[in-house]
Parts: structure tokens; sequence; C-alpha cells
């Protein structure tokens, strides 16, 4: 795959300089064009001022801020984009102005270029036919705010090519998004419930059914967010509310058509009135209006193959930023209640039927599965995608269950030479999902965890001795679990992107999934050590140059890259090695003598001043009988095969995970630091 070096943005309003600015913002070129220099301008401030309050908050340095903005080009000029990779047109939802622009641009671009649509509210297909490159057209649909919002809804139409559509999945991936993979539809996914869900809120009011105040409690409750459905229509703009509506209306029919008390508030040009408290009385009531509207446009979409129930909830969460998604929703009130209030809608409104999807979940009476881990077999390599990028790809009971499947079926395909690992989104795994943990503690099933433990080195033994190669594709960040599946598979293909890292020290619990035993073998106990003590970060090009990433290449490389590793065959991966010069001093600062010396709180011997010091810091906020747990387990396991040694690291598993520290350690994460007692 050719890469992607420049992207245009037509538009220097909200959307185009917020898209603008995230793709800059990741160290692609941007040329963003608008028809007036003003209008130019005016973009190129918006994000100017954005970065500098980055800087305020310190989210960024003044220095990539200049560098990002040295990639960045604004001009009325569209001859500046005839050679760009990609264009996204953000200009307003007017269909001949979007259909005018695409035609000169169609003239002016070379043949590479792909064109892109963001359109929230019309066919992309309809904006294709007005092209002589159907095949290099497709539907970006961005989620405001663009610089922000994680969410990209990619929307080929039946004439699009897999090429383009890889190529603007790539492009996804480049610049900080989450891509889903919807079909050409009214409202694609997010917006096919969401604003009906806005529009019924109006109907409810219109109907008396309850006044504002409650319907916005009860909104936020169903979903639980931080804004219900008037206070999301005020900031975004009522007016907006009404032609996505109307638009939806048009297409999908009377269900959809906007409501009158809507119009009228347009009409008004007022924002709605929030004040007043709610009615406690009928707040359940209008969250299963809410529910009928949401869950069964939700399950709809499915039966018409608009979009998996996975990437379903996806768009809910990542672009909504709802807590949990529609079919996680549908299990938490079960499928009869679920049944129940979208028969309700459909009674109400003759013209919405039943869907499919949720008859014949009430047949099965069971709650939905998800699918989080994803196989396809191309060219006798099997790419084994983990798929959950809303919780950065953590690994719980789901996620193993379904990666040892995946696995077994390519491991058992004839066809399948090579075996990849990789993870959606900007993550490959961020480790394990922590909230497993502690409610095996609090409920007293430590050995659950164990068991749970020993399942997982079971897999990753496998992987690291599969007849056929392995390879982790880093990516993106990789922590505590996540680097230990990567450093399980017999190679590792990294991206400047990826990293690695052990946080778990910081949390009161040592890495549980050979991870100190295999970085061992690589780099030595002492570096072991120092990473496992420190939860300092290793960055892919540090991996590559300590020979534990096997290649290290740009993202548009990474095809070839793996074919190549395919074709070359398996090789020693813990071959002997020399460690390079710079990472000497980090290996000092943990021999034996200096362990001993960090763990009683004097200063290390042989290495530089401020790294001691830095270090004995860093240590300090560490729990200290997992250190020293993480000491004896590399110690113990030396000279012991890799099955023997994983024994070694489960047979202190309890043990570690039934001290108060870890407790604390794994309760207090994401919002106080802990305090660990040595207990």
């Amino acid at each position: 795959m050719s890469k992607i070096n420049k992207i245009g943005v037509i538009g220097a309003g909200n959307m185009g300089s917020g898209i603008a600015q995230k793709i800059v913002q990741e160290g692609i070129n941007v040329v963003m064009i608008d028809m007036k220099d003003e209008f130019v301008e005016r973009g190129m401030t918006n994000i100017k001022n954005t970065l500098r309050q980055g800087v305020e908050r310190k989210i960024f340095t003044q220095e990539q801020v200049d560098a990002t903005l040295s990639r960045l080009t604004g001009t009325t000029d569209f001859n500046a984009v005839a050679d760009a990779d990609i264009i996204v047109e953000a200009v307003f939802e007017d269909k001949q102005v979007k259909s005018d622009l695409f035609k000169k641009l169609d003239g002016i671009c070379s043949e590479k270029t792909i064109l892109a649509t963001n359109t929230s509210s019309f066919f992309v297909k309809d904006f294709a036919g007005q092209v002589s490159r159907p095949d290099r057209f497709i539907g970006l649909h961005y989620f405001f705010h663009p610089a922000k919002n994680r969410l990209l809804e990619v929307i080929p139409h039946d004439g699009t090519s897999q090429e383009t559509i890889d190529k603007c999945m790539l492009a996804a991936k480049l610049h900080g998004k989450t891509p889903i993979l919807v079909k050409d539809a009214p409202g694609f996914v997010v917006n096919r419930f969401f604003v009906p869900f806005l529009n019924e809120a109006a109907r409810m009011l219109g109907e008396g059914f309850a006044d504002i105040p409650t319907i916005e409690e009860a909104g936020k409750r169903a979903f639980k967010t931080g804004m219900g459905p008037f206070q999301l229509m005020n900031v975004t703009g009522v007016p907006i509310a009404l032609h996505a509506e109307t638009t939806l209306g048009d297409e999908l029919g009377a269900f959809y058509a906007p409501a009158e008390k809507l119009r009228a508030q347009v009409e008004k040009a007022e924002n709605w009135n929030l004040d007043g408290e709610a009615d406690e009385s009928k707040v359940q009531e209008v969250m299963d209006r809410f529910y009928g509207v949401c869950l069964g446009i939700s399950a709809a979409l499915v039966d018409e193959g608009v979009a998996s129930i996975e990437d379903t909830d996806r768009g809910a969460k990542i672009g909504l930023r709802w807590l949990t998604g529609p079919f996680e929703i549908m299990n938490e009130i079960g499928i009869d209640k679920t049944y129940e209030v979208v028969e309700a809608i459909t009674k109400k409104y003759p013209d919405f039927k039943m869907p499919e999807t949720l008859k014949k979940q009430k047949e099965i009476g069971k709650p939905f599965d998800f699918k989080v881990v994803d196989l396809d077999v191309k060219d006798g390599i099997a790419r084994i995608l983990i798929n959950r990028p809303e919780a950065m790809n953590a690994l719980n009971e789901a996620v193993f269950a379904q990666l040892e499947e995946r696995f077994s079926e390519a491991e058992k395909n004839p066809d399948v030479k090579g075996i990849v690992f990789e993870g959606a989104g900007k993550a490959f795994v961020a480790g394990a999902d922590i909230r497993y943990f502690v409610q095996n503690i609090k409920a007293n099933k430590i050995p659950d965890t164990a068991a749970f433990t020993r399942k997982g080195h079971e897999l990753l033994l496998r992987i690291e001795n599969c007849e056929k190669l392995t390879i982790a594709l880093l990516d993106g960040l990789s922590l505590g679990g996540g680097s230990e599946l990567a450093l399980s598979c017999q190679a590792i293909l990294a991206t400047p992107a990826g990293s690695m890292g052990f946080p778990e020290t910081g949390i009161g619990i040592y890495p549980g999934l050979g991870g100190m035993l295999r970085f061992t073998r690589h780099a030595g106990p002492e570096l072991a050590k120092y990473y496992t003590f420190t939860g300092a970060t290793l960055s892919a090009k540090d991996a590559y140059e300590l020979g534990i990433v096997t290649k290290l290449v740009d993202a548009s490389d990474v095809e070839s890259a793996i074919a190549s590793l395919v074709s070359e065959g398996k090789f020693d991966k813990y071959r002997e090695r020399e460690i390079p010069e710079k990472f000497k001093p980090l290996a000092q600062m943990c021999t034996a003598e200096n362990v001993e010396k960090l763990l009683s709180g004097k200063r290390p011997e042989g290495v530089p001043e401020d790294l001691a010091a830095k270090t004995a810091k860093i240590i300090g906020f560490k729990a200290p009988l997992t250190l020293k747990f993480a000491t004896e387990i590399i110690d113990e396991q030396m000279g012991k095969s890799m099955a023997d040694a994983v024994e070694v690291e489960l047979g202190r598993l309890e043990e570690i995970f039934s001290t108060a520290d870890a407790l604390e350690g794994l309760s207090s994460l994401g919002r106080k630091r802990p305090e660990f007692k040595g207990a």
C-alpha cells in the first residue's frame, strides 16, 4: 500500500479545521482550503487557539505545536491538493454545493487521489456518481469535535474498491481515529438512533408526556451521559437537529419525521429552556420511551446489515460517549424488557416494525454475545484482531476465550503459514481488565484469578511454541498483559507508534503472564528488573535496538513486512546479543547488589547521580512487596525452561493478590495514587 503523505481538507469551519488539526497533530501534512482568505484565516486561528490552550493545559509543548503547524497549509488555491492522497470534504450540508465541489476536485486531482465526503445526511453513492473515480470515492464521517472525538464512520458505497477502503482505514489509524465500517444508509449508524433520540424528546414534550427537566434527567440516566437531549440540541444547534430529522424522515418515513414541537422551536429561534426540577414519578416511563426508540432502531440497523452489534455499540460509546452501547443496555435490562419497550414503540408508531434481531433473541432467551476477537485469513496469513478499541483492547475472560478459539482455528488451517496478532484503534493491548481482579479479591475468589492466569499462560506458551510463525503487530500502546502477549510471539513487527510497558508494580501486583520471564531471556535479569520496577515505557525503537522487536517499519510498510517475516521463517528470538551501550546504566541500576540497596532505600552504586535519584523516586511510589516478589521470581526462574519458569511465577500469584497492597493498588487505578503499606 502506498504511503499517506498529504491529506486535503476542504472547508475551514469548525468541522474542517478540527479535522485538519487532528491530522497534522498525528504527523501528516494537510492542506486546508476554503473559498475566501478570511475563511481560511479564521480556520487557522481556530487551530492555533486550540493548540495554544493545549500548551497552557500542558497537553502539548510549544515545540510540538510548532512542529504541528509546520505541517499545515491554508489556502484558497484548489491546485494545492492536486497531488493529495486523500481529500476530505467538510463543507455545509447542501447537496448541490457538495456535488459541484467533487466535480471540481475530480478534474484537478491526480489519479491516485481518494475523494471522501464528511456528509452526515446524504448517501455517499449520490456523490460518487458525480465523479469519474467512483472506485476511489468514500464517506468519512467525523464526529464533533473532530480533534477530540475518536470515532470515524468509514462508509463505502457499492462501487468503492477494497484498496480505497483499506487505505482509508489505515489513514484513520494513522491520525488516531477508531474506524467502524458502515453501510451506505440514511444516518449511517450513530445518527440513525441518536437523531431520533432527540426527536423523541421533542415528541414527548409536545404530547405533554413529561416536561423538559424530567426528559433531560431520563435521557441522562438511560444512557449514562452528562447531557440530556435538550441540552445537546442547545449545544449543537436546534436547527441542525431539525435538518437531520427532516433528512431521515424524507428517506425512511413518518417514524423518523421531525416532531412539530421541534419545528416550532426552530421557528422561535430560541434554545430550549432547561430550568426546573425533574418529576421522579415520570422518569422511568420516559426512559422506557427512549429505550424503545434507540434500542429498536439499533436492532433494525443490524437487520439491515448497516453495522454489526459490536460496531453499533462502539459508535455509541466512542462517538456519543454513552457509558454502555445499545446492545449492552439490552443485556443489562434483559431481552424481555427490551422487547416490551420496543413493542410499545411499534404500537405507537405503526410504520416502525419489530426488528427480526430482537424477535430471534427473545426466542433464544439469552443475552447478546459480543465478538471481540476477529480472524481473517488471506494469502496464507491469518490476522487475529483484538477488536475492543473502546476499552483499549483490554484482556478479560471473553477476550482470552475468543483469542484461544481464533488461534486454534488459524493453527489448524493447513493454508496458514503465519499468524499475526494485532489490536484495533490506537492500542495493541492496554493490559488486563482490572475490574475482574478487584471483583475476585472482594468476593474471596482469588483462586479464580489464578485459574484465569494459568489459562492465559497456557495460551501464550502455545503461541510461543506454535509450528507456524506467530507475529505481534505492535503499532500502538501495549501495557502489562498486552506487552506479555507480544513477547510470547515468535516475532514482533513494530511501527514507531508501538511501545511496551509493565505498570503492574504501581498497582500492587507483578506482571503475571510471563513478561518478566521473557524480557529476562531477551535482555537479561537486570534490565527485566529495571523495566518491571519502574514501569518505564520502552519505545518500539529502543525495543528494536535491544533485539526484542524483530522489524521496525513505517505503518504503510506493514503488509510487506509481514509477508517478508513469514517467508523468512523461524529464528531464535532469544539468541545471545550484546546490550547496547545506552542501556548499560539501566542494567547497572538493577544488579543484585543495587536492587538490595534500592529496596532498603539506599543509594545504588556505579550509576549516574541523576539516574539513581530519579529511579529511587519512581520506585518509592511502587508497592514494596511487589518489588520483592518480582525480584525473587526473576532470580528463581533463571536457567529453567519457560514452562518451569511459568510455574515459578504462578506459584506466587495467589499470595500477591491476597495482599492489602494489591487491593489498594487495583482499586485506586484511575482515581488516586495508591498508598502502599507493604502488607
